[in-house]
């Protein structure tokens, strides 16, 4: 472990028209001590080409290709393993920090003595124009809160690898991140929201995420298999989660 290093966390498959700009968003942080894990999933299109150039420039970017096509959270705990920093920070391959970003939620941090955090974020359309949406964080949040509807954007978090250790994400297609909050929230008792917008979420028309009806069973294996919730609770939390969709709230 190399204390102050941030161990940046960042799954890819077939990213090449945003990664580049999510590398871009690294390379201008203001806060220097930081490496980049790139893992890509066996993409098809050219990922690796465009990373490649950034490795070559910068010793601080790695790139891992893995061997098959296995999901993103084998993806992400491969990188997790190889990450040697005393601090971990999760950055999706097509979303994007503000400069500031690591300098302000590392402040936030060590001057309240928080091991795991997140920040507000807005949206972004696939193409990149802001759709003036602005998502705000709790204040903090519990393993009971996070289990509702996961107030918390995967990209706005960093956690204290030196206080928590290292985790191992459940293999699930999707949700596997908020399993992985769930899973340090049994450790710690709280995730601390910073109240700054330090990061841009794309939302992508064709993503896993945008399917709503093929979210549920992700949902449902989240929390039966991963959490193991009786039937009656996880068809609550199900239910809850149709609800803040139906409503727009989230």
């Amino acid at each position: 472990m190399r204390d102050g290093l941030v161990s940046i966390i960042t799954p890819t498959f077939n990213s090449a028209n945003f990664i580049e700009e999510t590398i871009k968003s690294v390379l201008s942080q203001t806060y220097p001590n930081w490496e980049m894990i790139i893992v890509d999933d066996c993409s098809c299109d050219n990922t690796e080409e465009v990373v490649s150039q950034y490795v070559r420039e910068d010793k601080r970017i790695k790139y891992i290709r893995l061997e098959k096509n296995s999901g993103a959270a084998v993806a992400r705990n491969k990188a997790m393993r190889e990450a040697e920093g005393e601090y971990m920070a999760f950055l999706d391959s097509d979303d994007m920090w503000t400069a500031e970003k690591l300098s302000e939620q590392l402040s936030f941090m060590q001057e309240n003595s928080i091991s795991f955090s997140c920040t507000d974020y807005e949206q972004i359309s696939e193409s990149g124009e802001k759709t003036g949406r602005i998502i705000k964080t709790l204040p903090k949040a519990n393993y009971n809160r996070i289990l509702l509807d996961c107030p918390v954007g995967n990209s706005t978090v960093m956690y204290s690898v030196k206080e928590l250790g290292k985790f191992e994400v459940p293999n699930i297609r999707k949700r596997n991140d908020d399993a992985l909050w769930l899973q340090i929230l049994k450790k710690t008792e709280y995730i601390y929201g910073l109240n700054q917008v330090l990061m841009q979420y794309r939302i992508r028309n064709n993503s896993i995420s945008s399917n709503k009806i093929s979210l549920i069973k992700y949902h449902w294996e989240l929390y039966r298999d991963i959490e193991k919730l009786s039937i009656c609770r996880s068809s609550f939390h199900i239910l809850y989660w149709i609800f803040i969709k139906l409503v727009k709230i989230k």
